[in-house]
């Protein structure tokens, strides 16, 4: 049989009797701005019993920021421990622990930390619930200016050359939207080789620092984006956080549609204006 969520409490609240196993909390936290956090967070962050943090400093410094006082004990949650730890943290929920799990930015699980102790958490019937947040992949997408309503996420591209080229390869053949992370020191080169398997004009926009104060959003063809990451390398190099936005095959009739609508909606501002 599946496992059955039980109804919805805050983690941290009272169990009858005291006794069962605790609450696995998910808690998107901001991508830029403490002011974006949800106001749960604050919430979820004061009533933990276990958070397992990215990092450390960062969920304290988020704290302070949100003026939030953790009562909590404090774990890491990082990739290279990722397996042990959620063992060990299945543990603290089977005795009654309520565990909220947090990274750097964004939602857990999400090309990051989460979704092994998701998943032994679910096999062993605890209930694993989530309070949502800020995303740079549905931010990204939603500001590209591509088509949302299919789209596909494929995390950090392989570092691997041979397996970055067949991935490539695959992509360049599929009709979604696709939404990728890259490394502001590999954003170059990964453009340089999208545009060999896409084509240089196939549409791509190419977001850096979402949210925050340098926030960058530049549009162009692959070919224009290639030559814009290599003039930012000879000048010092991309800075930040990318997240990369790519037309899917057969785009280019959606986006030209939308340019003759544009041209035509500043046609009649003219003439109204006139």
């Amino acid at each position: 049989m599946g496992t059955r969520n039980v109804p919805d409490r805050v983690p941290g609240g009272a169990r009858p009797g005291n006794t069962g196993s605790g609450v696995l909390t998910l808690a998107g936290v901001p991508i830029g701005q403490a002011e974006d956090a949800p106001a749960r967070l604050a919430e979820a962050l004061t009533s933990a019993d276990v958070i397992a943090a990215e990092d450390t400093r960062r969920v304290r410094q988020l704290a302070t920021a949100l003026d939030v006082r953790l009562t909590a004990r404090v774990v890491s949650y990082y990739d290279v421990i990722e397996v042990r730890r959620a063992a060990e943290l299945v543990t603290e929920l089977e005795a009654g622990k309520d565990v909220l799990v947090v990274t750097d930015a964004g939602m857990p699980a999400i090309s990051d930390p989460g979704y092994r102790l998701v998943a032994a958490a679910a096999a062993a019937g605890i209930r694993v619930t989530a309070v949502p947040g800020p995303s740079a992949v549905t931010t990204a997408l939603a500001v590209s200016g591509l088509p949302t309503d299919r789209f596909c996420f494929e995390g950090f591209p392989p570092r691997k050359s041979g397996e970055r080229t067949r991935r490539f390869g695959e992509l360049a053949a599929d009709a979604r939207t696709h939404v990728l992370f890259e490394s502001p020191r590999r954003i170059a080169a990964t453009l340089m080789e999208l545009r060999e398997s896409h084509g240089d004009d196939r549409a791509a926009v190419v977001c850096r620092e979402l949210t925050k104060t340098h926030e960058e959003i530049v549009r162009g063809s692959l070919a224009e984006l290639a030559a814009w990451a290599a003039d930012q390398d000879a000048s010092g190099g991309v800075r930040g956080e990318i997240t990369l936005v790519v037309a899917g095959l057969g785009q280019a009739a959606i986006r030209a549609a939308a340019r003759a609508a544009a041209r035509e909606a500043r046609r009649a501002e003219r003439h109204s204006g006139g």
